[in-house]
């Protein structure tokens, strides 16, 4: 997620730069030919790329408009995932309660075992909604390389972990996990009827979160809006200098190239919001979601602070 209020310019340009030399290079071919071949283009009055421009520019407001609700719909989701995690941890160390003293530590352990199977769970879910995007150095892109399930391992006993990260969903397993840790516990006693039923609701608001990530996740945002919005700003700017160069002259180089920038600054922030899990920069913070959730659940366990993740740092204006 982008937190700086000012983006770099480089930054702008790194996913801007080929559109842009496009729209340079076609204004000054279009002024070079007009001022010295004499070469008239389409006699196209102003007023109709003036209508063409604002029925591009409702269709590409009503785009990012939806893009927006799923990525704004998608950090709710991961806010959920914070309160219900302290509130589970809560319940764990709360309701399971032993019925004689000899049983604590063995109660105190498997809420241990429980706390830190969600913290695994947590990063397993943050991995299983990226991982269709692999790190990869040759790619041209800017996001996270490091996103494997190995930041659910020390979470994780040896044998429940290679059996974690060879599922197909290594998430649902770590719940599927923990109910029967519940089971276990309202066998020997240590869970009630009442308490052992507001756990499972809890389980299942964890079920809930998955659910709608996955679905944001593997639902995207219909892709005629991204290739209709696409193309309906290509051919806007390509007819801008072409409407421009008669009356404009040398001037319609910069002017359209500006024009040009706004509408093609539109396209990509909606194409870029619209899929919140991809592991790229503007991205839900998944991960500093995570380093959050595992601190504060630590805490609640009252584990020593200097054992502790460091607190996810922001980089050059960037959160993941």
């Amino acid at each position: 997620m982008i937190v700086r209020r000012n983006l770099k310019f480089k930054l702008i340009l790194f996913y801007t730069w080929k559109q842009l030399l496009y729209y340079i290079l076609l204004s000054t071919t279009v002024f070079i030919l007009h001022e010295y071949y004499q070469v008239v283009f389409f006699d196209i009055p102003s007023y109709t790329i003036a209508a063409l421009g604002t029925a591009v520019a409702i269709f590409l407001g009503f785009k990012n408009d939806h893009a927006y609700d799923r990525w704004w719909e998608a950090r709710k989701i991961w806010g959920l995932m914070v309160n219900y995690s302290r509130a589970w941890t809560r319940q764990v160390i709360t309701m399971i309660i032993p019925q004689s003293p000899e049983e604590e530590t063995e109660v105190q352990r498997l809420h241990t075992i429980m706390v830190y199977r969600h913290i695994a769970f947590v990063n397993a879910l943050r991995v299983f909604l990226r991982r269709r995007l692999p790190y990869n150095p040759d790619q041209k892109e800017l996001f996270q390389d490091e996103n494997t399930y190995r930041d659910a391992q020390p979470f994780l006993d040896r044998s429940e972990y290679d059996t974690f990260k060879n599922k197909d969903n290594p998430p649902n397993f770590l719940l599927q996990k923990q109910g029967e840790d519940l089971k276990m516990a309202y066998q020997r006693g240590w869970l009630s009827d009442y308490r052992f039923v507001k756990m499972e609701e809890t389980l299942v608001d964890f079920n809930d979160i998955q659910g709608m990530s996955e679905r944001i996740k593997n639902t995207p945002l219909p892709r005629q809006y991204t290739f209709f919005s696409r193309a309906f700003v290509i051919i806007h700017c390509t007819l801008l200098p072409m409407v421009f160069i008669s009356e404009l002259g040398w001037k319609t180089i910069p002017i359209s190239v500006i024009v040009s920038f706004v509408f093609l600054s539109l396209d990509l922030i909606g194409e870029r919001t619209e899929d919140p899990f991809e592991n790229r920069l503007e991205d839900t913070p998944m991960t500093s979601l995570s380093t959050t959730i595992e601190t504060n659940l630590r805490e609640q366990l009252n584990e020593d602070k200097s054992s502790f993740p460091e607190k996810y740092k922001i980089e050059n204006g960037i959160v993941f």
